[in-house]
Parts: structure tokens; C-alpha cells; sequence
């Protein structure tokens, strides 16, 4: 499902968080342009090509497998830079991420979303992003109080976790 033009690389950003935090992979891969690159702290740590966000994600699910990490979420805020011309944008996120490990509610807070953009005849498309790990805390999740976009719905039995 191609996506609809975007006016603002920032939005374009977003709508890719959104695809991220959905798990909806084929969203994710309709903001990246191709070829696109992904730079993270996961091994193999680069993915590039037309399937850079298909193969990052798989390997997500993979090592999220491997370690007993599931449901996560990415929250930004503002931009804390923004470099934007008429066919190239640059732009830096501070971005806090939660998941479940083995229980365990995990928030890597002060972490940096940055990506660099390209304009395309259809809009603005990331070509490539790197995440930069923050601090990470640990809670039980019943004991954790998050903003309502990332707060974990409550399961039958009283347990929390993303649904997906």
C-alpha cells in the first residue's frame, strides 16, 4: 500500500514510527526509499538495498526470539535537529524505546532516532536511519506508568503487553 505524499520529512518519519509501532512491516518498508540503509546496534548492524527495512524487522523478530524481547514501542519527540533543503532533509529524534523481556518492562530512554531523507516525484521517502541506544531501566510492568501512547493494554488475568 504505497503512502500518500508527504509534505514535511517529519511527518514522513512518523508514519514510519506509527508502521514500526503497528508491526506492520510492508508500511514500514512503503517510507523507505530504495535503496535504503538501516545503521543499529543489533548484529548484523547494517542492512542495506530495497529490502533494508524487511530484513531489519525480520531480524528484529529474530533476535527479540533468541532473548525473550517482545512487544516494542518507539516514542519521539521533537526534533532536536532539522536540516531540510528542497530534495534532502537530515533530522535527529530524541526517542525513548519500551519492550518486554522475559516479563520484565525494559525503557531505553535518551536514545537518538536520526535519518536522513530524500524527496521523491511521490514524496518523502527515509534513505536511511540509525539508532543510537540510551539508558536503559528496568520494571515489572505493573509498575510502570507510561504516556497514553505507549501505555500497555491490559490482558485477561491482569497481565500488560502490547497486543499486536
Amino acid at each position: 500500500m504505497p503512502i500518500q505524499a508527504e509534505s514535511d520529512p517529519v511527518v514522513a518519519v512518523r508514519r514510519y514510527i506509527d508502521a514500526f509501532n503497528k508491526g506492520d512491516v510492508e508500511a514500514m518498508a512503503a517510507c523507505f526509499a530504495s535503496p535504503g540503509t538501516i545503521l543499529d546496534g543489533m548484529a548484523p548492524h547494517l542492512w542495506r538495498g530495497a529490502s533494508a527495512p524487511r530484513d531489519w524487522y525480520r531480524d528484529l523478530l529474530t533476535e527479540g526470539t533468541r532473548t525473550g524481547a517482545s512487544n516494542y514501542a518507539v516514542a519521539l519527540g521533537a526534533p532536536l535537529h532539522a536540516d531540510v533543503s528542497a530534495d534532502a532533509a537530515y533530522i535527529v529524534f530524541p526517542a525513548t524505546m519500551t519492550f518486554n523481556l522475559r516479563g520484565t518492562l525494559v525503557t531505553q530512554s535518551g536514545a537518538r532516532f536520526t535519518s536522513a531523507l530524500s524527496r521523491q516525484a511521490d514524496g518523502w521517502r527515509i534513505a536511511a536511519w540509525a539508532w543510537s541506544k540510551g539508558k536503559a531501566s528496568t520494571r515489572r510492568p505493573e509498575h510502570v506508568h507510561l504516556p497514553s501512547e505507549l501505555a500497555l493494554p491490559r490482558r485477561p488475568g491482569g497481565s500488560s503487553g502490547r497486543v499486536r
